[in-house]
This record gives structure tokens, C-alpha cells and sequence, in this order.
């Protein structure tokens, strides 16, 4: 899931807290395993592999998935589009290296849902070295299945945090909210803090995949359209129902950028945190920069179980 996974949660006994726990371990496993574009193995493999040359039969699952990616990249004027596959390939964050402006538009002529033939359950993508990309997806939806897992099992008071997209199941067992902290994008503190009783955060930024060249820090959030990396907005945060939303909306946010971005979410009815360059706009945001009297002191001070970004 490309970081560190947590769930803290509070149960009956120890056996039931453990087979939660395993459950929800299993599901992530499972998860990754389907959805990874770096397992030969996995559905996201199989249909890169049939680029260009055939159809490819998914399960329901997988299905509802591409449906959504579908609406997002309308709703995004196609911006958020998952056929980034050759992009991401093109744009390795392993290295100082910055791609060419042949092998960008060589790795751009690979990327468009619109051209994608996507008709449930069979989706083609018609050129050989296309490629789907659910890392805007899989690690959200994980998250929101794993909330499902413990509500099955009974648990009615848990956080889950992988790697940074977060969701309550409940709020804590002496019913105060879950204090999730909003990681500074440039500095190493605490920006902001929202309590969480139930439902999802997600934040979408600059500073955890990057690397800076000559100066010019280079993100892994691409535009589709351009080639290259976002540039303007150094974080967004939304809160969401389910993750899978939030993590969707704020990383539109982030390709749309600081004011379209704004304009949308708010439209959308997402709470919202914009942050850039010694400023940020909250839209609906419930937390403790928005209440009137709190300096970043206060919230640096604040203590948090689990830091997004």
C-alpha cells in the first residue's frame, strides 16, 4: 500500500480484536495482490497485457471500480483518469532523472479513458502499451472495506490509517472523537487537527513522492493532460462518507488546482482544506485552524493519534 498501515480499535476480549485484525490483514493482501500494476499477476496486469489486442472480462468487484474512475474523470474533465499507466512508467521517483519531452508525449499518446471500450463486465484498452493505474483507488477502497471487515465483526469503536487515507468506525470507546492530525506540507508539524467520530479523511499533496531538480520539485500527482506533474497546490484534505470519495476528491482537487479545485469540492458539498505558500482555504472544514482564537502553536501542541501525510 506504498506505507504504514494502522489500526487501533477497541474490542470485547483479545481473541476478538485479534481475528479482526487478521481479517482486515487478509483483505489488504488481497487488495494489493488484485490491483497492483507492479504484480504480473494482478487484473491490472492482465488488462495492460491485453493493450491493444483484446478484451478483457472483470468481476463485479473490479467493475464497480472502473465505474467509478469513469464518473471521476468526467467530473474531473477528465483529469483524473486511471489509463496514467504509461505516465507513471515514464515518471520514475526512484530517480533524479526528469523524463524527456519525446517520452512524455510518447507516454501521453498512451493515455485517455475516452478512447477506453469499457462496456461491464469487458473493458479493451485499443493500443498496445496502455495501461490502467488504481493507485488513486485501491488504497482508499481498501480502507473502506476494512471498516466494512470490523463493523462485521462487531467493532464499534476504530481508526484505521493506511499510509495517510483515514476512516472511523465510531468514534473512541469514552465516545470523544479520534484527533487526526494534518501534517504541515513544508515543515515537519502538526497544520491542523480534525476530531473524527465517523467517515473518512483523505489528503492528496506534494511533499511525500517527490523529488526536487534544479530546484523545481517534481510531485507524483500527474496531469494527464500535460505530462507533468501538478503544480500550485502543496495540499488538499477532504472529508468523505467513505474514503474511496475523499481520496478521489482530493486528488481532483489537486489536478484541478487552487481555485478550480476549491470551486469544485465546494460544489461537490466536501468539506475541505486547500494549503500553499503561507496560505490556506477551509471550505466546511471542522478543524481547530478554523475556530477562532487557535494559533499554530495550539495546534502543534495538540495531540493526535494518527498524522495524515
Amino acid at each position: 500500500m506504498g506505507g504504514t498501515n494502522e489500526v487501533q480499535l477497541y474490542a470485547t476480549c483479545e481473541s476478538a480484536a485479534k481475528r479482526a485484525l487478521f481479517l482486515v490483514t487478509e483483505e489488504v493482501k488481497r487488495i494489493e495482490a488484485k490491483y497492483s500494476r507492479f504484480r504480473e499477476t494482478s487484473i491490472v496486469s492482465q488488462i495492460a497485457a491485453a493493450s491493444g489486442a483484446a478484451s478483457v472480462k472483470v468481476d463485479a468487484e473490479t467493475a464497480r471500480l472502473i465505474t467509478f474512475a469513469k464518473n471521476c474523470f468526467v467530473q474531473s474533465g477528465g483529469l483524473f483518469d486511471i489509463t496514467s499507466g504509461a505516465l507513471q512508467r515514464t515518471w520514475n521517483f526512484n530517480s533524479q532523472d526528469i523524463p524527456s519531452p519525446d517520452a512524455i508525449s510518447e507516454a501521453k499518446a498512451l493515455v485517455g479513458f475516452e478512447r477506453v471500450r469499457w462496456q461491464d463486465p469487458w473493458i479493451e484498452l485499443p493500443t498496445e502499451g496502455m495501461a490502467l493505474d488504481f493507485g488513486g483507488l485501491a488504497k482508499e477502497y481498501a480502507v473502506d472495506r476494512a471498516c466494512d471487515i470490523l463493523r462485521a465483526s462487531g467493532i464499534e469503536h476504530a481508526l484505521i490509517n493506511f499510509a495517510g487515507d483515514v476512516a472511523a468506525v465510531g468514534p473512541k470507546a469514552d465516545g470523544t472523537p479520534w484527533q487526526v492530525g494534518i501534517a504541515h506540507p513544508r515543515e515537519k508539524t502538526t497544520f491542523d487537527v480534525v476530531g473524527l467520530y465517523r467517515g473518512a479523511l483523505a489528503t492528496s499533496g506534494d511533499y511525500e513522492r517527490f523529488k526536487i531538480v534544479d530546484g523545481i520539485r517534481y510531485c507524483h500527482i500527474l496531469n494527464p493532460l500535460t505530462g507533468y506533474p501538478v503544480e500550485g497546490v502543496h495540499s488538499v484534505s477532504v472529508l468523505a462518507e467513505s474514503c474511496l470519495v475523499a481520496g478521489a476528491l482530493s486528488t481532483i482537487g489537486m489536478l484541478l488546482g487552487w481555485e478550480t479545485g476549491q470551486h469544485r469540492l465546494q460544489h461537490c458539498g466536501a468539506p475541505s482544506l486547500f494549503i500553499r505558500e503561507n496560505e490556506y482555504v477551509a471550505k466546511g472544514w471542522p478543524g481547530v485552524m478554523t475556530q477562532p482564537g487557535v494559533t499554530a502553536q495550539t495546534i502543534r501542541q495538540k495531540p493526535v493519534e494518527v498524522m495524515v501525510g
